[in-house]
This record gives C-alpha cells, sequence and structure tokens, in this order.
C-alpha cells in the first residue's frame, strides 16, 4: 500500500517536469524563432546549471528539441508575398515622395466699392428777419418760411421776447413786431459810447398736423440796437461856453467833406457797416457849401486796409490816379461811380471783399476827397471814372478825360478852391461770408443820437 502511493507521487512530480521544460522551452524558442528565422541565427539550447552554483534542481527528465518542431506563428502567406516585416523594411527604402501642394482654401476677400462723388450742401442764409430802431421802439418784420424752405410757420410759433406778432401780411406771409425799447423783455446793456437795447425773435418747433414728426427747429434770432451817448439829458439848463465848430468853419470859409454809407435808394445813411461777400456797399462824398459858390466834390483816390492805419500792409487801392476807379477792372467786379446828378454829391458802388487769410473780416477804406467850382469842366485831375466793358466812362463831363487811367493822369498847375485834400475814412466794415455764418443768426445794428 504505501509503495503503490509512493510510486503516484513519484509520476506526478515528472509530470509536472515535463510540462515545465515544454514550457520554457516555448517561451525561449517558439515564440522568438520566427525572428531568428530571418536573422539567420540557430536556436538557443540552454546549458544545465554546474554543479555546486546555487540550489540543485530536481531531476529532470533530458528533452531535446530540435528546430523543425517549433511552432509556427506566422500565418499562412501567398508563395510570392511578403512577410510584414519586410513590407515595413521595402517601404522605408522607398524613393522621395513628391511634396505635397494642397493648401487650404482661402477667405474671398470683399472688393473695395468705388468713391462715391458726393458733396455735402452748404447752408444758405434765410434772410427771413429785418429790423429798424427807431428813437422810442423797434419795429421788426418776419417770414413766415422762416427757414427758406417753403414751410409756413404759424403765426403762434414766433415771439418777439414773448410778445405775439401786431400785424400779419397774408400776401407776403410776413409778420410785424412793434414794441417799445423797454418792453417784450428786452435787455439794457450800457457801455462807454453806446445805449444797447438787445431783443430775441424766438421760433418754436411743432410737430406737422398730428404727426410725431417736424421739419424744422427752433431758432432764435437777437437783435441789437445801439444809440449813441451824446448829448446831456439832465433837466438843467446847458449854456455852451464855446464857440460851435460849424460856426468855427464858416467864419474861416474852409469845407467841409463827409463819407458814408448809405441805404440801397440812396436816401438814408445805412444804420448797419455789417456785410456779407457778394453785397454791394453804397458810399456817398459830399461836401457842406456855406456861403460857398456851387461846388463840385470829388474822390481823389481811397485805399482799403485790414487795420485803422491807412500805411499798413497789405493794403487794396480802389480809387487811384485822380478818380479812377480800378477796382472793376483788376478783379472784374461791378464797382462803378453813380451818374452825378448833385454837384455836391457823388456817390459810387463797391462790391464787397475781405482780405484773404485775416480771420476778423474787417475792412477800413480811407479816401482822400477835394472840391473844385461846379462851372469848372472835367479833367485830368478833375473827374470820376469807372471801367465797363472794356472801356473808361466818365460820371459827368466828356469820357475823353478817362483815357490817362490806363497810364499816368498829369498834374494840375493849380485847384480853384483848395489844393489840399481832406482825408476822411469810413466806419470799420464788417464783411462775412453767407456760407459760414448761421443759418438763421443775424445781428442788427442801428444807431441813432439819444436826444
Amino acid at each position: 500500500m504505501g509503495l503503490g502511493q509512493a510510486g503516484v507521487r513519484l509520476f506526478l512530480f515528472a509530470l509536472m517536469a515535463f510540462c515545465e521544460a515544454q514550457r520554457r522551452t516555448w517561451e525561449t524558442e517558439g515564440a522568438s524563432g520566427a525572428l531568428r528565422d530571418l536573422a539567420g541565427l540557430q536556436p538557443r539550447v540552454r546549458k544545465p546549471a554546474p554543479a555546486g552554483h546555487g540550489p540543485q534542481a530536481p531531476a529532470q527528465p533530458n528533452v531535446s528539441v530540435r528546430p523543425q518542431q517549433r511552432f509556427n506563428l506566422q500565418p499562412n502567406l501567398p508563395p510570392n508575398s511578403r512577410k510584414p516585416v519586410e513590407v515595413q523594411f521595402h517601404q522605408q527604402l522607398q524613393g522621395p515622395v513628391r511634396k505635397v501642394t494642397w493648401r487650404f482654401p482661402q477667405v474671398p476677400l470683399k472688393p473695395t466699392a468705388a468713391p462715391v462723388p458726393f458733396q455735402m450742401r452748404e447752408p444758405v442764409s434765410a434772410n427771413s428777419v429785418a429790423a429798424e430802431c427807431g428813437e422810442k421802439d423797434v419795429y421788426v418784420e418776419v417770414k413766415q418760411d422762416f427757414f427758406g424752405n417753403g414751410l409756413l410757420l404759424m403765426p403762434s410759433a414766433i415771439t418777439l421776447g414773448g410778445c405775439g406778432p401786431s400785424g400779419q401780411d397774408v400776401v407776403a406771409n410776413v409778420l410785424m413786431f412793434r414794441s417799445e425799447l423797454q418792453a417784450c423783455n428786452s435787455i439794457v446793456k450800457m457801455t462807454e459810447d453806446d445805449l444797447i437795447y438787445s431783443f430775441v425773435i424766438n421760433v418754436a418747433a411743432e410737430p406737422h398736423l398730428d404727426t410725431p414728426i417736424t421739419r424744422e427747429d427752433g431758432a432764435s434770432v437777437y437783435i441789437e440796437c445801439h444809440y449813441l451817448r451824446k448829448r446831456n439829458v439832465s433837466s438843467n439848463a446847458l449854456l455852451p461856453t464855446w464857440i460851435p465848430y460849424a460856426a468855427t468853419k464858416v467864419a474861416e470859409e474852409r469845407l467841409m467833406f463827409s463819407l458814408r454809407l448809405m441805404t440801397d435808394d440812396w436816401k438814408y445813411e445805412r444804420p448797419s457797416s455789417q456785410y456779407y461777400l457778394g453785397d454791394v456797399i453804397n458810399i456817398e462824398a459830399s461836401v457842406t457849401q456855406y456861403n460857398h459858390v456851387p461846388l463840385h466834390v470829388l474822390v481823389d483816390r481811397c485805399i482799403a486796409t485790414p487795420v485803422p492805419d491807412v500805411n499798413a500792409v497789405p493794403s487794396y487801392s480802389i480809387i487811384e490816379n485822380h478818380g479812377c476807379l480800378v477796382d472793376a477792372k483788376v478783379t472784374g467786379s461791378s464797382s462803378y461811380f453813380m451818374p452825378q446828378d448833385q454837384h455836391d454829391k457823388l456817390q459810387f458802388q463797391l462790391e464787397a471783399f475781405k482780405f484773404y487769410q485775416d480771420k476778423s473780416g474787417l475792412v477800413y477804406i480811407t479816401c482822400y476827397l477835394m472840391a473844385t467850382k461846379a462851372s469848372a469842366p472835367s479833367d485830368a485831375e478833375n473827374k470820376a471814372c469807372s471801367y465797363s466793358v472794356n472801356r473808361w466812362t466818365a460820371a459827368f463831363g466828356d469820357d475823353q478825360v478817362c483815357r490817362c487811367c490806363d497810364t499816368i493822369c498829369s498834374l494840375r498847375k493849380g485847384r480853384d478852391v483848395s489844393s489840399e485834400e481832406f482825408q476822411i475814412s469810413l466806419r470799420p466794415l464788417s464783411i462775412e461770408d453767407p456760407i459760414d455764418s448761421d443759418l438763421v443768426q443775424s445781428s442788427i445794428e442801428n444807431k441813432a443820437t439819444l436826444t
């Protein structure tokens, strides 16, 4: 019984040793057999460990494995096919590859639009307000087409300092206002020389009928009435202790000249010295005769400067060469002498201008006046000549005297009344560009003597 059990155990031990030897042979030879065939290597047989080194392993049966008995791990391939390792190796030895020319598509650019020929329209002054300052009141006319766009404003939308219109011209669509100088919320301001009353024309914006829109905005126009402070207004009697200036002039038999801005109808002195480019400036030269025989007033020359100094630079000669109005010939303007109907008055028109790059817009005009007997004929130095249609014409007398205007007019040997010239200047002219000015804003100055 004991021998049988010992034999069974020995058999199991031998079987386990055989299985372990087969497993190790598989791991060392079977898995790397294919690689050794490619490299031309022989399978390596493990040698037993020499005696005396390390623990002795249990006795194992001597099992030899022939190379032909190795397991073939490669799949069955056709005869002409290549092994996977050879295929990979062959791909690595291929020639140069064509460069990739493909690119990501680009986003198309938006074409640039051509420039549009457009020019902004500049606003033009509507000239819808006119004012006249009297000694005690102010009179104002306002067009109902206030903005010049063809739309008539309601009378209730236009007030003079809160006061409504006192009249209306339904044919001309004009509203009329009249107010005392101290009424309609006027503002009084006093300077060293002037007493100024200021009024405001207010235009309220109103929607069109029952709609919430409007095509005109509100606006304000300021009006100023200037009155010179030259009289004593106290109630005490004033006894002069000097000889009146006019009486002195008469006694000395000297002449009194004047140079004034006139209204369009030449009836009154123009109260304002403000003009716009393109306006016509009416100028009147005159002489007071007193006890003299009838006199003929002459404008010998006129010079314009941007400052009060007549010798300043730059300067512009308007009349020269003893009465030749050269502005029309030099600039092609419409300036000319009016036909002379009265000997003691000489009138001429000057087209408004301003000095280049002068931001003030002020123009100072100085003229040199003289007088001769009215019965004396015109000559090269006693004339008033205008240039029009490529020729010179005289305001009085024969046109032949104007021929020297293109050369040099000869000097006179003597004068009938006085060989002296009288220098006189206009008050400063304010010339503005109508495009640069506000659409409806205006400032009207009227000067009168306070009595």
